[in-house]
């Protein structure tokens, strides 16, 4: 690749970190790392009616997160600042004044209601909408009579006619667009603020930006920020087009289907692991070769190849994501495992918002137990309910094992072992069961599964000498004394 890799993840600070965009960020990362090239964060910022406070800060703090990091942005500096659009207002009206002079833009004064108007008998006649020209080509005097009614002006690019615009999409190939199809566009609104088609062109050209990654969706964008390229005689950054992201039924991600998660923030708040959640992403719309699935970020930066990129609709597969977290989770360190489960038991009031020395010795050591059944550190709260109950409740499977023969002696001979110890820890625990097998002359699951579900109400379950441990010797003695009482 000739030339240095400069690309850019612009985001506008209108909301959170949402996974279509943490995935065009993630692209472009994964792109310029490869490529040893720049990786920028520009923030597009000029909808200011639509900017939410800390909007900003959020997409930075979710990119950080997933484990990105940025060679320019307002954070950092850089030699092609500034990075924030509304501090780029004086660029980009030297250049608008630049095609006003050339005559390749002109002032429009048209009302919205009479815009609407035009639109609306176009639609009537079966015509696709679009700008008629009617300001085109005022005379100084026409203008003067429109400013004297109070009329403020917006300032239109003047689209070359019957002009075909063709470019190679590093996703999709050749593409083509007729400019007819496209009206004489808005670049400067009444308000004097430049238009997204406007300000991304030129901010691309002078960031010296050499590749475009980004969400289909911008392919109709991309023939009028060619002509804003052909204007000023710049030669346009590479386009890359990626597919749109669906759900399992195979419609287009939208906010609005609750059945997947789909801000960064939500992820960080259940408890996925950011590495996990960066693996699981970057095989949306894109594969490698074999068929391996989990890689570190240094792997996926090795082997990232953009014409991998594919042509098809990426199905987001809650599954697979949770299956993921899953393997990550059970390979992580269980300390910090435990710092991230922690906070969701005592969200839960299942744990005091100030523990103990010993109160978190007790927690760490429940995570533990369960780590490896975790899809995201938040399923502790579920997955150790039987440690918070006051009272059990049997299901038939359950209500079927207390009613062998043997139970009684195997929960007596087992009580009888506890209240003799003084010793009460997961090793001691194992020692008492054997103890209980010689005496009683039951093993297997005639022995076990009375005492499991004596204790937990389960028939299945975790490591039963740590689950018996972590239950407490008081807690014990007192369900192994109900259960025996009701037998």
């Amino acid at each position: 690749m000739t030339g240095e890799v400069r690309v850019r993840y612009a985001p506008s600070p209108t909301g959170h970190l949402h996974i279509g965009n943490a995935r065009t960020a993630l692209f472009n990362y994964l792109f310029a790392r490869k490529n040893n090239g720049k990786f920028i964060i520009r923030i597009e910022d000029t909808d200011v009616k639509r900017n939410v406070e800390g909007g900003e800060q959020s997409q930075l703090k979710y990119l950080k997160w997933l484990g990105m990091d940025w060679d320019e942005s307002v954070d950092v500096g850089g030699e092609y600042g500034p990075y924030r659009q509304t501090e780029r207002l004086d660029i980009y009206k030297e250049y608008w004044q630049d095609l006003l002079d050339r005559g390749l833009a002109y002032r429009c004064y048209c009302t919205e209601e009479e815009l609407e108007q035009e639109r609306e008998e176009q639609m009537a006649r079966g015509e696709t909408p679009r700008y008629s020209g009617k300001h085109r080509d005022l005379t100084e005097e026409q203008r003067q009579a429109l400013e004297a009614e109070g009329r403020v002006a917006s300032i239109r690019f003047r689209v070359p006619e019957e002009r075909v615009y063709t470019f190679d999409d590093m996703v999709k190939g050749t593409i083509s667009f007729n400019s007819k199809e496209t009206g004489d566009f808005v670049i400067v609104k009444k308000d004097g603020i430049p238009t997204y088609n406007f300000a991304v062109a030129l901010d691309d050209h002078l960031m010296k930006i050499s590749h475009v990654l980004r969400g289909e969706d911008h392919i109709s964008n991309t023939p009028r920020q060619l002509m804003i390229y052909e204007a000023f005689g710049w030669e346009p950054p590479q386009f890359g087009h990626m597919t749109l992201i669906v759900g399992e039924d195979h419609k287009k991600l939208s906010k609005r289907n609750e059945s997947i998660i789909q801000f960064i923030e939500q992820y960080d708040q259940l408890g996925y692991l950011p590495e996990a959640l960066f693996n699981f992403i970057s095989l949306l719309g894109w594969s490698p070769e074999g068929e391996e699935e989990v890689f570190s970020q240094e792997q996926l930066i090795s082997i990232f190849d953009e014409h991998r990129l594919s042509k098809s609709p990426a199905v987001f597969d809650t599954n697979k994501l949770a299956h993921m977290n899953n393997t990550y989770i059970k390979n992580a360190d269980p300390d910090r495992i435990a710092d991230l489960a922690i906070p969701h038991l005592q969200k839960a009031s299942r744990l005091p918002s100030e523990l103990t020395a010993e109160q978190e010795e007790w927690a760490r050591a429940l995570v533990a137990l369960y780590q490896e059944q975790m899809t995201a550190a938040s399923d502790i709260v579920d997955l150790s309910e039987v440690f918070f109950r006051t009272h059990l409740e049997l299901d038939a499977e359950g209500i079927e094992v207390m009613g062998g023969e043997q139970v009684p002696a195997v929960l007596s001979a087992f009580l009888a072992k506890i209240e003799q110890s003084d010793e009460f820890n997961a090793q001691k625990i194992a020692a008492m069961i054997k103890e209980v097998q010689k005496e009683t002359g039951f093993k297997g699951k005639q022995l076990f599964m009375p005492i499991r579900v004596a204790l937990t109400g389960q028939t299945h379950g975790r490591d039963l000498n740590q689950t018996i441990w972590l239950l407490g010797r008081d807690r014990v003695l007192d369900r192994l004394r109900s259960q025996i009482k009701g037998a």
